[in-house]
Formats: structure tokens, sequence, C-alpha cells
């Protein structure tokens, strides 16, 4: 009787690890949209490791959620070949993570020196593209930055006038504001240090998220070999 509420406790706490890993499959996915989203903001372009990062998140979190299905069936039917496929799969999604968290930590001054150089040579684009224009607008007044490296960058942008520099560098934002501006009426630092520090006070939410994935999917592997181990024997659970 023993062995019976024991399995049956892990198989209650194996359903609801895998709903964990549903919620987890969602949340990378949504992770993973919101760095692509981030990066097509900020202008970085072409196939790099640091544009490539969301896709792998993204396609994580799609296999870890088809990988929680399996698990799912397995459990209910208590089917020996789909709970080995389920911790096979999942310690392959673990093994993953890892070399993405790696990959991510390698290329993470990589991924900033792209993003200096596109947005420098997007704000030499800046009078010349209306879409270019609205994304760097709309990157200087969410992150209250101007410039590249500080607001002087756009004194040596072509066209644009010595004594002016967009109207989304001011603090208050108006219509012509950035006309013969005021120093202390305008944001001084650059874009490039403020979303690095953005990026680097973030860097441990995620970590510590990650974290959490894996302790779950450990879990889940610790249970479904637990309950493999108990079909293997001929125990049917209840």
């Amino acid at each position: 009787m023993a062995v019976e509420g024991g399995m049956k406790c892990v198989k209650f706490l194996l359903y609801v690890i895998l709903l964990a890993f549903c919620a987890c499959a969602v949340g990378l996915i949504a992770v993973g949209v919101g760095a692509q989203i981030l990066l097509n903001q900020t202008v970085i372009q072409g196939a790099t490791p640091g544009s490539l990062l969301p896709v792998v998140i993204i396609a994580v979190g799609a296999f870890l959620f088809l990988v929680a299905f399996v698990g799912c069936c397995g459990a209910c039917k208590e089917n020996y070949c789909l709970m080995i496929t389920f911790a096979i799969f999942l310690s392959l999604i673990m093994l993953v993570e890892v070399a993405a968290g790696i990959a991510g930590y390698m290329f993470r001054n990589k991924v900033m020196s792209e993003f200096n150089k596109d947005f420098q040579q997007q704000m030499q684009d800046y009078l010349k593209n209306n879409k270019t224009a609205s994304i760097l607008d709309k990157m200087q007044k969410e992150f209250k930055c101007c410039g590249a490296h500080n607001y002087t960058d756009w004194a040596n942008i072509p066209l644009m006038p010595k004594d002016r520099v967009p109207d989304s560098c001011c603090k208050n934002t108006t219509q012509g504001c950035g006309i013969k501006f005021k120093e202390d009426d305008i944001y001084k630092t650059g874009c490039v240090e403020t979303i690095g520090l953005w990026l680097r006070r973030n860097v441990l939410v995620v970590a510590g998220a990650a974290l959490g994935i894996a302790v779950v999917e450990v879990l889940g592997i610790i249970f479904a070999c637990c309950l493999v181990k108990s079909i293997r024997s001929g125990y049917e659970v209840m």
C-alpha cells in the first residue's frame, strides 16, 4: 500500500509539473517574442548570434509544450515508451537551454557592438526614412536617451542642422522642441549606454526565471523516471 500511495503521489506531482511546463512554455514563447520585438525595434539587422537567440527561445518553448503533452499522455496511459520519450526530450531541452544561456553570455558584448553600429547607421538615415525615424524616436522617448553615445552625435548627421536634435530627445516632447535646444531640456545620455544598463539590470530576472524552469525540469525528469521504474516492474498505478 505504501508503494501504491507513493506512486499515486508521484503521478499527481508529475501532473502538476506538466501543468507548470505548459506555463513555462508559454512564458518562454512570450519572452522570445518580446526579445525579437525588442531587437527589431533596436534595428539590429541580419542573422547574427544575438538576433538568433530569441528564435531559439521560441523554439524551445514550443518544443517544451509538445514534450509536456507527450508526458501527459504517457502519465495518463501509464505508457512506458511515452514516459521514456518524455524524459529523454526533457533532458535534451535542458541541454539546449544551458547551451543558449552560455551562448547568450558569450555573445553579450557582440550584441551590444552590433546594436551600437546599427544605431549609428540608422541615425544617418533618420531624415531619409520615416520608418527608421519612428523607431529611433520611440527608443529615445522610452529609454530617455539621445543619440548613440550622447546628444552631440546628431550634429554629425547629414542634413541635420548643428543646433538641432530630434524632438524625441526633449524631456518634455513638443513639436519643434529640438530646434535651438537648451542642454538642460534634453536627454544627454546616449541610447547605447542606457539600453546596455537596462539589459544588465534585467539579466538577473531572466537568469532567475531560467533557474526556476531548470529546477522544475529536473523534478519532471526524476518523477518520470520513478514512474517508468514502476511501470517497468509491472506495477499498475491506480
